[in-house]
């Protein structure tokens, strides 16, 4: 199941009790200052949570999968996401909540 931006919205508007109009212009606002930050090469920390950043990656030669022809690609800048400890650490023990199964522990089928 994903989660979409008006999941987002609707969610917040409830617990704050802003309208869905109000809430979906302070996303899109918050949204937009990332996009704008990172544009400009700046790095965004929001602590418990994660850093954004900007990594450039080098120019180099890739090629064409159909007809194998060099094909050369110049340098890029691509943003990047680096989730906090803290955040990791919530989402793991979360998820073992709901999935105790997954937490690595090996069972055997043929035990009782």
């Amino acid at each position: 199941m994903n989660v979409t931006k008006a999941d987002i919205v609707d969610k917040i508007a409830t617990q704050t009790g802003l309208t869905k109009f109000e809430t979906k212009a302070v996303v899109d606002g918050f949204l937009l200052s990332i996009i704008e930050a990172l544009g400009e090469g700046k790095r965004i920390e929001l602590r418990g949570f994660g850093v954004f950043s900007v990594k450039s990656r080098k120019p180099r030669m890739a090629r064409n999968p159909r007809t194998g022809e060099p094909v050369p690609l110049e340098e890029r800048f691509i943003p990047a996401f680096k989730v906090s400890s803290e955040f990791q650490e919530k989402v793991h023990g979360k998820m073992r909540e709901e999935n105790p199964l997954s937490s690595g522990a090996v069972t055997d089928p043929l035990q009782p």
